[in-house]
């Protein structure tokens, strides 16, 4: 079902959590996380380096002038893609329920304040 990810060598994509990626020189690092295991202290990671493909760019096609630069592996945009599908599936409840939770500690600081001000107003006027 995610075949990028078993061609990585993961065996068991659907206890992914999450990931995170960042550029490092020409080398695309990819950092998988998995569920915490019952037992353990720390949630299980994987490591994948994708080295950057390099293109030439025309700059100035009248001196026939070139500038080399470097983009995202293809092979690493089908595994992000099967990641995805994976990591949003999965926490798409669960980040709703913190949205809401979020949203009514901010509305519950914003009464709290507009009680204070309002309060103080009202001794000013004694």
């Amino acid at each position: 079902m995610y075949p990028n990810l078993t061609s990585i060598g993961i065996e068991a994509p659907e206890t992914i959590e999450r990931y995170s990626l960042r550029q490092e020189a020409t080398n695309d690092i990819l950092k998988v996380y998995f569920a915490k295991q019952k037992g353990e202290l720390f949630a299980k990671s994987v490591k994948f380096k994708f080295p950057r493909q390099r293109k030439s760019v025309v700059v100035n096609s009248g001196n026939r002038e070139y500038k080399e630069v470097t983009e995202i592996n293809r092979n690493l945009t089908f595994v992000i893609d099967e990641l995805d599908q994976l990591t949003k599936r999965k926490h798409t409840d669960v980040d709703i329920k913190k949205k809401i939770l979020k949203d009514l500690r901010h509305l519950e600081q914003v009464v709290t304040h507009k009680i204070a001000e309002i309060e103080a107003d009202l001794e000013k006027l004694k």
